[in-house]
């Protein structure tokens, strides 16, 4: 029982948690950049493989 009453009595908790939550708000920008930078990327692949096949059929 000492222990629960420990954990409520200690404010530092409070600052754990604080910053668990900015932590979870930079994963969600980094996943949200990751996803567009992913998309970019084989936006970017995919034309290059197209070159690559137009070039090897002597289309280019």
């Amino acid at each position: 029982m000492k222990l629960f009453r420990n954990l409520l009595a200690n404010n530092e908790g409070a600052t754990a948690i604080e910053y668990g939550l900015i932590a979870a708000l930079v994963a969600v920008a980094a996943i949200a950049a990751m996803g567009s930078l992913g998309d970019s990327l084989g936006n970017t692949f995919n034309k290059v493989s197209g070159d690559m096949t137009n070039a090897s059929d002597g289309d280019l």
